[in-house]
């Protein structure tokens, strides 16, 4: 069943064209026992749901509704995921990839060992923390005198299941510039060092070997779509 948690919408026909080919309005979405799915459209047309095309209103949206979670389809692309990502975020409401049952690969964790793995990760975390904290604080300092402006960074990685969460790394960049010590950072991968928080919060494990963002996760999907469409293309042929 098809419903909205927005109070008031505009006919779909009524709109101007700039307002149909908007990018945000382009999608579905479906209630479901407390989960939001948001799908790419389907063959129906739907009411325009104004609130797509402004991220604070998709924030206030989600705030005042009943949603739990929300489940959002990775075939939507990497714009429309970052801009439900930042709604959800500010909304305080998780947001989950739907991704394919054959891609194994992405599905991270054992459930029969994942309590022990959540320990050791915490463990060795806090541990790590500790002993690189005169490190850490130095770097603090430095970053603070040659590039004062920005000290941490945010991207969007895939944890389990899906769950989207924002990793935080120091920033080596400044104007769209990687700094001196930005530099010599990557070299050690010391820019790394503050996903240890994220290891303490739950958000990935240091038992894994790979944690996915979701620029490798899109990219991996649409290749597989694209060469999945073309043996068909061809198998047609």
């Amino acid at each position: 069943m098809t419903t909205s948690i927005i109070p008031v919408i505009e006919n779909f026909y009524d709109l101007t064209p700039q307002h149909q080919d908007s990018c945000f309005g382009e999608c579905t979405l479906l209630w479901r026992r407390g989960k939001l799915l948001v799908k790419p459209p389907g063959l129906v047309k739907l009411p325009y749901l104004a609130s797509l095309n402004s991220q604070r209103s998709l924030v206030e949206c989600l705030k005042h509704s009943p949603v739990n979670l929300v489940s959002i389809d990775v075939k939507l692309g990497k714009d429309l995921l970052q801009f439900w990502a930042d709604a959800c975020e500010q909304a305080h409401k998780p947001i989950f990839l739907r991704i394919p049952a054959n891609k194994k690969q992405l599905k991270q964790g054992n459930q029969t060992l994942r309590w022990l793995q959540q320990i050791i990760d915490w463990i060795v975390a806090f541990s790590l923390l500790l002993l690189l904290s005169p490190v850490i604080l130095g770097l603090i300092i430095l970053m603070q005198i040659y590039s004062p402006e920005t000290l941490f960074c945010h991207e969007w990685r895939v944890g389990e299941r899906g769950r989207l969460f924002r990793a935080v790394k120091f920033s080596t960049t400044l104007n769209d510039n990687i700094t001196p010590l930005g530099r010599w950072m990557h070299k050690y991968s010391l820019n790394n060092l503050p996903l240890l928080l994220n290891v303490l919060r739950g958000d990935m494990s240091l038992m894994i070997s790979r944690c996915w963002t979701l620029t490798d996760v899109i990219q991996l999907i649409e290749e597989e779509y694209t060469i999945e469409n073309s043996e068909i293309y061809l198998y047609g042929n």
